[in-house]
């Protein structure tokens, strides 16, 4: 295996090779990473906010905002309602239709037990 990122041959060579590589911060030639005319870049350690271990851990288990959390429940609503199989005009009637004549017979029903149970007290318990 080779030493652990000391330079990009080193990195070329071992993963040519097949090798396990870690991947440590490679130091370059600023010319490796920069266009000509431009400045040269930052190291990626350089480059992180300096925001510490401890605070990053806060805002990651306080989780996102009040806005964040809205936007994600919109989010997930239009995912859902894409998934829906939306009914044809055709179907839409049939199962309306179905709908009125079942509610019909069971109003039937209950009207009709409803009042056959009224007489029956009427007549087990009298006019009063």
């Amino acid at each position: 295996m080779a030493d652990k990122g000391n330079s990009r041959a080193d990195v070329d060579e071992a993963f040519d090779e097949g090798d396990d590589v870690e991947m440590t911060e490679v130091d370059l030639e600023d010319d490796d990473l920069s266009p000509a005319g431009s400045k040269p870049r930052k190291k990626a350690t350089e480059r992180r906010d300096k925001v510490t271990p401890a605070a990053r851990e806060a805002n990651a288990e306080r989780g996102p905002g009040l806005i964040g959390r809205f936007v994600r429940f919109v989010r997930e609503i239009v995912a859902e309602l894409a998934k829906v199989i939306w009914p044809t005009r055709n179907e839409l009637v049939t199962y309306t239709s179905v709908v009125v004549v079942f509610v019909t017979i069971m109003l039937t029903i209950v009207g009709g037990l409803d009042y056959g149970f009224a007489r029956l007290m009427v007549l087990v318990f009298g006019n009063g």
